[in-house]
This record gives structure tokens, C-alpha cells and sequence, in this order.
């Protein structure tokens, strides 16, 4: 079973960008999909981005346009490029399978914070 290690959160203004990382141990990172996922204080997990073991990607569309999910197999790793940030992207994000996240386990683990504030 593969299992993720988010960073790059932080604080950050409205308008500006983070680069979110997570690191896949524990099984082969290149055969999954993997997707970006964000769970806000009271709310539900939010499925934000896939990205296919090929390199397909799919966005919400609350973030088309502004976020850009990649992925480097050889270097077992995800990323989620957030621009265009804004306080509704308040949040923490959360790195797993695509599988996973339809077992509804997408928002599990540790996370990372991400907070869009002036």
C-alpha cells in the first residue's frame, strides 16, 4: 500500500501561489492515479485534481485554471501548483491514491496547511 508525505503549506495572501509536494513510500508510485485533496474547517473533503499514471489530469472546477497537478515517477512525487490563491482555498491538503479517495479516504494522513489570508 502506498502512503504519501505532503509539505509545502503555509500562509499565504490572496493572489499568491504554493507549491504543494507529497512523496510516495511503501509501494510503486507510477501505477497509480493519484489526486490532491483538501479538507476545510467544517466541511467535507473536497476531491481538488487527479492526475492518471500517465499523465492525464482532471481539476475541480473550483480550481481549473488556477491549480496544476503533476507528478515525477522517478522521483516518486506529486505536486500541486496553486496560483490565483484565494481565502476559499483555506485548507488541508492531503495527497493519496485515487482509489483511496473513492474509498473515502482521500482527506487521510498527516496533510498540509495551506491558509490564503491578508
Amino acid at each position: 500500500q502506498v502512503q504519501f508525505v505532503e509539505s509545502g503549506g503555509g500562509l499565504v495572501q490572496p493572489g499568491g501561489s504554493l507549491r504543494l509536494s507529497c512523496v510516495a513510500s511503501g509501494s510503486i508510485f507510477g501505477i497509480y492515479d493519484i489526486g490532491w485533496y483538501r479538507q476545510a474547517p467544517g466541511k467535507q473533503c473536497e476531491l481538488v485534481a487527479t492526475i492518471t499514471s500517465l499523465g492525464r489530469a482532471y481539476y475541480a472546477d473550483s480550481v481549473k485554471g488556477r491549480f496544476t497537478i503533476s507528478r515525477d515517477n522517478a522521483k516518486n512525487t506529486g505536486y500541486l501548483q496553486m496560483n490565483s490563491l484565494k481565502p476559499e482555498d483555506t485548507a488541508v491538503y492531503y495527497c493519496n491514491t485515487v482509489q483511496q479517495g473513492t474509498n473515502g479516504m482521500g482527506c487521510w494522513g498527516k496533510g498540509t496547511l495551506v491558509t490564503v489570508s491578508p
